[in-house]
């Protein structure tokens, strides 16, 4: 007995061929998302691991001149070296920053902000559009698939005239309705739930944080229908009630989210990366007009350890021109420490909204799984800024001490070594965004529940 519900709803269900094409298009819609995801990433994939053979074939055509020169300036400037970006196992679900963000950065001695943010000049109407991803799928077009299996779920017996018919019947009243949302509702998880086991089990990707989208999917799935529930159960028309849920998911999906968006950018305002790297190449060129040892003796303050060697010989010297490489970006530091903390001032704010907005909520968890938010942007930037400083380090005993960069010495040049990530609860997920969308969810599928018991009255 406790199938044969089951059993009969499904076959009640499958009759309606609108209902099984909405399901097969929501399936075929969550595959070619994945599918499209795995091939990004595995495209950023090849293109890391060609940055090396490109960095080995530049370097080998370089090096006899720079051999011969022995001059550690020339070694310094003209040799790029590369620094990559990862994609997590899960990066295929949200792209997320990597859609418009440098994933590699090749990097040299000279000024780092100028080489940090100059990959942020681009045509912003190529990213206007977005990236056809999972979290595209499940944000903005599953609610509309639930939307469409729910809205007459009661509206339509009362339009046939079965309605009176159905009360009568026993074990009908509310727990029919909800019986028959329940295998709706399960039926769009399923379908957004199958392709991402498999793109999970394709990419790689841990247990725990398939774990953490499903919960996640799931909770989003659940507060839609939810919120179906609590409009249907209103009596209104078939009519009524599809527009009262695309009213709904216009405000919750673009209206707030976009005003919440402005509101925020009004309230932290944050200067451009592009800014502080224009700001960071003015205080490089007018270091051309000071005065040299004006210049080594601010150098000397927070480097002293290189104030003791030979002084400049006149004309031009590659240890003053570093010099003021190095004091361009200590000069704009204050102001990128207040970019880093309005950024993630920002991040904080949306964390916060994610907690009453649900499709902001299921993006964060989405985001902070795949390793593609604003967190993960700025642990590279932080990786790509320690790097560099080992790449001067290595350089300023050649350039202040005056030695020879021979050939041997282009073997012991930095290679970069990307940090390990993060397997802790923050990688597999924003726990506290998470568990705010589940509350949500919950609470709104108790609204439902309760709100279909008026249905018997």
């Amino acid at each position: 007995m406790s199938t044969r519900w089951l059993t009969h709803e499904w076959r009640l269900l499958s009759r309606s061929r609108l209902a099984l094409a909405g399901l097969l298009l929501l399936l075929a819609l969550s595959a070619l998302a994945v599918v499209s995801g795995l091939r990004e990433v595995s495209r950023q994939q090849e293109t890391i691991a060609r940055l090396a053979t490109l960095e080995q074939r530049e370097l080998a055509a370089r090096q006899p001149k720079l051999e011969r020169e022995g001059d550690p300036g020339s070694v310094a400037y003209y040799t790029f070296l590369g620094t990559w970006d990862e994609p997590a196992p899960a990066a295929f679900l949200a792209l997320g920053l990597r859609d418009t963000a440098p994933y590699v950065l090749r990097v040299r001695a000279l000024a780092l902000q100028a080489q940090l943010h100059e990959g942020e000049v681009f045509n912003p109407e190529l990213a206007l559009a977005g990236r056809f991803d999972f979290a595209f799928v499940l944000v903005y077009l599953a609610p509309l698939f639930l939307i469409a299996l729910l809205y007459d779920l009661v509206s339509a017996e009362r339009h046939a005239g079965r309605l009176a018919t159905l009360r009568a019947l026993p074990g009908a009243g509310h727990r029919l309705w909800l019986r028959r949302a329940a295998l709706r509702t399960v039926l769009v998880f399923a379908c957004l739930a199958l392709p991402v086991a498999g793109g999970a089990w394709a990419g790689a990707m841990p247990v725990a944080a398939t774990a953490g989208v499903l919960a996640a999917t799931l909770a989003y799935v659940v507060f839609w229908a939810g919120l179906a529930l609590v409009v249907v159960a209103r009596g209104g028309r078939s009519v009524t009630n599809a527009t009262a849920l695309m009213g709904c998911w216009a405000v919750l999906t673009l209206v707030l989210p976009a005003v919440a968006n402005t509101v925020l950018s009004q309230a932290v305002p944050v200067r451009q990366g592009v800014e502080l790297m224009l700001a960071q190449r003015q205080a490089v060129h007018g270091a051309w007009d000071l005065p040299r040892e004006d210049t080594m003796q601010q150098f000397f303050r927070t480097h002293p350890q290189w104030r003791d060697t030979a002084p400049l010989p006149a004309g031009f010297h590659w240890k003053w021109y570093y010099a003021f490489q190095q004091l361009g970006d200590e000069s704009v530091a204050p102001q990128v420490a207040a970019y880093r903390e309005g950024l993630l001032t920002r991040q904080r704010w949306s964390e916060r909204l994610g907690s009453l907005l649900p499709g902001v909520g299921v993006q964060v968890v989405l985001h902070r799984v795949a390793g593609t938010d604003l967190p993960a942007q700025l642990a590279y930037q932080d990786q790509v800024a320690a790097f560099h400083a080992q790449l001067r380090t290595f350089f300023y005993p050649y350039l202040f001490d005056g030695t020879r960069f021979e050939a041997r010495d282009f073997e012991k040049l930095p290679r970069f070594q990307p940090a390990v990530a993060d397997a802790g609860p923050d990688r597999l997920g924003s726990a506290g965004s998470l568990l705010a969308l589940v509350v949500l969810s919950m609470f709104t599928a108790a609204l439902g529940v309760l709100a279909m018991r008026r249905v018997d009255a």
